[in-house]
């Protein structure tokens, strides 16, 4: 049974770390892009964002040439 629980642990552990990795590298490119957007635009979003939907949606559509990924939202 003890076995089991720790397993159960060990699980949840990995689970979580991965999490937290994603979390912190997400949080440092929003902290990254944030000052990029402040040096080159003076703090406007508007181009940084439209720029961001268009990369995303091309990183979404270039490897299999369509965007069923957007269809599970």
């Amino acid at each position: 049974m003890k076995k089991n629980k720790f397993s159960l642990f060990r699980y949840f552990l990995k689970n979580m770390s991965v999490v937290i990795g994603v979390v912190l590298v997400w949080r440092g490119i929003w902290y990254l892009l944030d000052a990029v957007d402040t040096a080159l635009f003076g703090g406007f979003h508007a181009y940084t964002a439209l720029g961001g939907i268009v990369l995303g949606l091309l990183i979404l559509y270039i490897p299999d040439k369509d965007l069923k990924e957007l269809e599970k939202l």
